[in-house]
């Protein structure tokens, strides 16, 4: 009787078994081409994004790593240890950050509490007053197209032509003193600056949020509105309900870009009423004058700490507000949530008319 071979690898297969020959090595040449597709997606990524992150070090990175290095050196001058002048900056490590605890650091807290101030008082107000602005613009009637320009036009001004602008408007024999009926010292060093440097920035940048809250505006479907007006939504309930919550991502991006140029204040209290003046002094403004009178050390710990700040600030905002910021993707669920039960009504009536 013949022998009968049976090829290894058919072993224990059910009789009617179809062989696939090549079948492993299609899965391997898959696995292959989607690893090199995937590793070419990478190097595109990497091509497109490296010209931005060329420009963050360089703008950026590099800079805070030099204010960083420089904030740990003391100015040059007279060595207490040696009696000699000393041609070259101390290392002092980090006694330019502990001087802000101590007497010496009573300027920065100023400066530092007038920045806040001015950051929380202003953006309020520019807030209301954009959000205003913005449906002002929104509305349909005649002559909106010079009323939009009207509106748009402060914030066009460079702000050191506003600045020099609000300085005649409040100087002692200006526009401000003719409105108040009596003679006040505005451009003097006291509470009355703080006012004119409050309403000289929200006259200018409260149109800039007008401006993105508008954007917001004009997205959201007119259905949504009329069908809000149908189930009988009022005015205020129309505004508090659907306009607000429905505007509310662009607004969110509008106070948060707000708030970080607020911190950085520098060029119209420095133009409006000038140069170490307690009332107004901001971080920016006593970094700078740190640096031009040659301390560059402290100067660059305020600048250092400015930077903290304003990031601190930025992080927080994000991480906390991050969602609305973001939006969910119009997924209806998400959309009722940050509407309310009358918006929710709105929406369903608007996508079933549509």
């Amino acid at each position: 009787m013949a022998d009968t071979k049976i090829p290894s690898g058919t072993a224990g297969r059910e009789p009617g078994a179809v062989d696939r020959p090549g079948r492993p090595s299609a899965l391997v040449n898959l696995g292959r081409t989607r690893a090199r597709a995937t590793t070419g997606t990478g190097r595109l990524a990497a091509l497109l994004v490296s010209p931005t992150l060329l420009v963050l070090t360089i703008v950026v990175i590099y800079p805070t790593l030099m204010a960083l290095h420089e904030s740990l050196y003391g100015p040059k001058g007279l060595d207490p240890k040696t009696g000699f002048i000393a041609n070259t900056e101390p290392f002092v490590g980090l006694k330019n950050y502990t001087d802000i605890f101590t007497q010496a650091g009573d300027r920065f807290w100023n400066a530092f509490w007038n920045t806040t101030l001015f950051t929380v008082v202003t953006v309020s107000l520019e807030t209301v007053i954009g959000v205003a602005m913005a449906l002002i613009m929104h509305k349909a009637f005649r002559g909106r197209g010079l009323v939009r320009a009207s509106i748009l036009v402060p914030w066009a001004i460079p702000t050191a032509i506003s600045g020099l602008l609000w300085r005649w408007i409040f100087n002692a024999d200006g526009i401000a003193n003719v409105l108040v009926g009596h003679q006040v010292l505005w451009t003097a060093d006291g509470f009355s600056a703080k006012i004119a440097v409050i309403i000289a920035d929200v006259w200018k940048t409260a149109p800039f949020i007008g401006l993105l809250v508008l954007a917001g505006l004009q997205v959201i479907p007119k259905e949504v509105f009329e069908a809000a007006r149908i189930d009988g939504a009022r005015a205020w309930g129309r505004f508090w309900h659907i306009t607000l919550p429905l505007v509310k991502p662009a607004l969110l991006v509008a106070v948060l870009f707000r708030c970080l140029d607020a911190l950085r204040m520098f060029d119209l209290p420095y133009i409006l009423i000038g140069a170490q003046k307690n009332s107004v002094e901001t971080l920016s403004m006593l970094a700078q004058n740190e640096a031009s009178n040659v301390r560059f050390g402290p100067a660059s710990a305020y600048a250092v700490l400015l930077f903290l700040y304003v990031f601190l600030i930025a992080l927080a905002f994000v991480r906390l507000l991050g969602a609305d910021l973001v939006g969910d993707g119009g997924v209806r669920g998400g959309r009722e949530r940050r509407t309310g039960r009358r918006g929710a009504v709105a929406l369903r009536r608007a996508e079933v008319t549509a």
